[in-house]
Parts: structure tokens; sequence; C-alpha cells
């Protein structure tokens, strides 16, 4: 056996762990008494697997629809409330809750361990939905969107942290891919499901559906989850530092979603918000610093692996999140598009990104220098939004270019979630995840924030992004053609910094069987 097998074989926690904190984990280690009294249980079977991982899938694509089958059916919540002006807050309070809490659950599921964390992220999804459909007003509706934002928030970190818990680095890559699935599924599906229930059922249907899921998939998962080996570890929680944590998210959040609309972005208000959010990121970095057990810990987020793993894989969701914000309106003014066309023109951005990470996951199982395939599909992806960039292309060729484009997108997601995962000890996974799943959040968030911004200078003050309706809105093709030039090239920038930051990322060899023959022993 030559020496790359031998540290394939090795467990994660002993192959992986960043150099700079090694030493900390090893006296973390004598203390883990969940895992080092615990007796040894038998491995999973297959379908045990299999049955764990359609549960999470099923956790997931919950999470994943919430986001998106709301919008739809906003008109028709606002004229049964007969109020419009805090409408945008159903969508907002989700957004906040789910962001600020993704580190949270990350670190809990570390301590007090995934079985407890996945109940109780989805019995308060399913408690916000069931007070969401039932509510009176609109502001009910908003605090229990907010209720059901923590659930689908805590979900995110936790389920890829069960997946890590289950599945080993190598395999981990293709399982991944599933869940690009999901997120696309529901990307596409939220909106339809969301209008058809509003007009065709009643909007309540659009969160009264949710129950039903969210039980099948704790039925599914919960008597499974006494199997899967327990790697988290219980100390002390310090909540000062987590409340700090969500608090700079929430601002941030707030400055990214007024700024520019409810605000203007040099107004008093959001210069107020941005010195604290500042100033709360600021206090946070020192208590963590300082504390004896942080909630985050600083050093988990050093070293050659973890960092450019998140940046990249934060570059490439801001990237495809903001280029399906956007790309609507484009179709829109410059093709003659309908809505509902705009819409499935936005298909092969979706589904070809899966693609992209389906063939990364399998090559990454098979793979030594699993890291190539993301360096040779990011850089083709900025190669191909800088064609975008320079040319003006008729639909059918924006479509194809678009469609190659989000293949060599896709590619970073597998390689970036499990080369950051593998960097850490197994009783971090869960931290580093729920700060990856945070980070990515706020990326994706910052970066429809400043392609809006990139169109209304380009565009003129005057316009307003948020209330066009299809081709009859004034704006010349002409100008949308030279306006979404600075997009592309915005959106090929970030490709270039993910496929640099893949580049510059340390290649550590991964846990588990890397052959079908050693997979078979």
């Amino acid at each position: 056996m030559n020496e790359h097998e031998r540290q394939s074989r090795q467990p994660a926690d002993q192959a992986t762990l960043p150099d700079d904190i090694g030493e900390e984990l090893s006296h973390i280690a004598t203390e883990v008494i969940d895992i080092s009294d615990a007796p040894p249980r038998a491995p999973l079977s297959p379908d045990e697997v299999r049955t764990i991982l359609m549960s999470l899938l099923l956790t997931m694509f919950l999470a994943a629809l919430d986001q998106t089958i709301v919008a739809t059916a906003l008109p028709t919540i606002g004229r049964q409330f007969n109020e419009f002006g805090n409408l945008s807050w159903v969508i907002t309070a989700y957004l906040l809750a789910s962001t600020a809490v993704a580190p949270v659950f990350g670190t809990l599921s570390d301590i007090y361990g995934r079985r407890v964390m996945i109940t109780v992220s989805l019995a308060l999804f399913t408690v916000g939905s069931i007070l969401c459909a039932v509510a009176p007003n609109l502001t009910v509706l908003i605090i229990a969107r907010g209720l059901q934002g923590l659930g689908g928030g805590g979900i995110m970190p936790v389920v890829q942290t069960v997946i890590s818990d289950v599945v080993s680095p190598r395999e981990r890559g293709r399982y991944q891919a599933y869940f690009s699935g999901v997120w696309m599924a529901a990307g596409l599906l939220g909106p339809v499901l969301g209008g058809v229930f509003a007009e065709h059922l009643h909007w309540s249907m659009i969160f009264w559906i949710n129950v039903p899921l969210a039980l099948g998939a704790l039925v599914l998962l919960l008597p499974k989850m006494g199997k899967i080996p327990v790697f988290h570890r219980r100390r002390k929680v310090d909540w000062f530092g987590g409340v700090l944590l969500m608090a700079s998210a929430v601002v941030v959040m707030l400055v990214l979603s007024w700024g520019g609309n409810r605000y203007a972005w040099l107004s008093p208000a959001i210069m107020a918000m941005i010195g604290a959010a500042v100033a709360l990121a600021f206090g946070f970095v020192w208590h963590a610093r300082n504390a004896e057990e942080p909630f985050l810990p600083l050093p988990l987020l050093g070293g050659t692996v973890v960092p450019y793993a998140m940046v990249a894989g934060g570059c490439a969701l801001g990237a495809i999140t903001a280029l399906t914000v956007h790309l609507p309106l484009y179709y829109e003014v410059v093709y003659g598009l309908t809505a509902s066309e705009a819409g499935l023109a936005l298909i092969p951005l979706a589904a070809v990104s899966t693609c992209g990470a389906a063939i990364a996951g399998r090559t990454m199982a098979r793979a030594r220098h699993y890291k190539r395939v993301a360096i040779a599909g990011t850089s083709a992806a900025a190669i191909f939004g800088a064609v975008l960039t320079v040319t003006t292309l008729p639909l059918w060729g924006l479509l194809i270019l678009m469609s190659l484009f989000a293949l060599g997108l896709g590619t970073t997601f597998p390689v970036s979630v499990v080369s950051l995962q593998n960097a850490v000890a197994r009783a971090q996974i869960g931290t580093v995840t729920g700060a990856m799943n945070f980070f990515r959040s706020l990326m994706s968030s910052f970066m429809v924030a400043v392609f809006s911004a990139i169109l209304l200078m380009a565009l003129g003050a005057g316009i307003s992004l948020g209330e066009h309706r299809g081709p009859a809105n004034a704006i010349p093709a002409a100008d949308m053609i030279n306006a979404f030039r600075y997009v592309f090239g915005a959106a090929t920038a970030l490709l270039a910094c993910a496929a640099l930051c893949i580049i510059l990322m340390e290649e550590r060899p991964l846990a588990g069987p890397s052959t079908p023959a050693e997979r078979a022993e």
C-alpha cells in the first residue's frame, strides 16, 4: 500500500487536522467523552445510508423551497390583508433569520449532537409554517416567517454535517451533487407552486404543505440517527459570542435589503447601520480572540484550505444567485420574452450547474488530484463569462453559452464543501459548515445588491429595477445590452476569483476508498 492509500484510509479527524490548531484539537480529543466512551456502532448498511440520504434530501428541499415559493403569492397575500407597504418583509424576515442562525446551529450540532439539532430545526420550521398558515394579519405572518427562518437556517448546516458523518470525504462529493439538484428543483418549482396555490387553492397552502413533508422527513430520519457515528463534544456554549455574530449578520442583511431601495446608500440611516455592523463584527472578533472556548474559533477559519474553499464557494454562489435575479430583465427587454418565458430561460443556468456539480462529485470519488476538475471548470466559466461580456448573441447562442458557464461554475460546489469539511476535525465539522453557509448567504445577498447597483449606474438612477413588468418598460434594448456587459463582467470576475482560490487551496488527501476495489473491502 503506497503512502497516498494509507493517508486516504485515515479518519478525517486524524488525516486532515489544520496545523495551527492540531495541538489544541489533540487536547480536545481526550475530553470527547461522547466519542471515546461510547460503544462502537455497527456500520450503516447501504439501505440505511440511502434512507438517511433520502430523508436529508427531503429536509433540504423543505428549506430550499420556502425561499422561492412565497414570492409569487405575495400579491394575493397583500390583497387579503389589504396591506402592501410591509409585504416585502414576508421574504426579508425569513432571509434575516435563516442567515443569522446558520453558524449557531452548526456550532450547536458540534456541542449537542446532530439528532437534537435537526429535530429542533424541523420543529421550529414546522411550527413557524403552521403559524404562517393561520396568521390573521400581516404582522403575525411576518413574525411567523421569522420563526420559520430560524428552523430553515438550521436545517442547511445540520443536514450537510450529517452527510459528513455518514459518507467518507472521498465519496461525499457525489452526494453534494444531489443536494445541488434539490436546490435547482426548489428554485424551479417554488415560483410555480406558489402561483398555483395562490390562484387556484389558497395562499396558506404554501405553508401547510410543509407540515406533512417535515413530519415525513422526521419519521424517515430519526430511527436511523441512532446508528450514525457520534462526533460532538459537550462544552460550555458561548452565547454572548453567538449573539454578537447573529446581531452583526442581521444588521448587514438589513443594509443589503434596504440600501438603494428604502434608503439611499449614502443616507444617514444606512451609514449608521454600516457603522453598527462594523462595531458588532469587531466586538465579535475581540470576544472570540479572548474567550476560553469561543462560539466560532477564529483559527478554524484560517489555514491553507478553509478560507480558500469558503471564498471560492461564495463567489460561485454569489454569481449564480445574482444572475438568476437579474437575467429575467435582460431576457424581457433585449429578446422580448414574457415574464414566464424569461423564467424558463433561466433553466439552463440552474439545471446545468447541477450537472457540473455531479461531474465534480464523481471525479472526487476516483481522482487523486480532485481539485483539477474545479480549476478547469471555474476557469472555463470565467472564459465563457468574458465572451458574454464582449459579444451580443442571439437567444439560442446566449442560452448555449450560459449553459457552458453554469457547467463550469457548478464544479465549485462539491469541491469547496468537501475540501472544507475534510480540513477540520470531526468534532468541528458542524461549526465550519455553519460558518460556510453563513458566508455564502451574505455573499449571495451582497452580490445581488452589487449587480443591482451596477445596473442602476449603467442605466441611470431613475430606473427602478424592482418594478419592471415585461417588455412594456421604457428601457431601450441597446442600453440594456451595454449595461449587462458590466453585469457579465462582474460575474466573470467572481469566477476568476473562485478559480484562483481553488488553485491556491491546499489539496489534502481525502479520507475514504479511492477505487471500486477499495470500496468493496
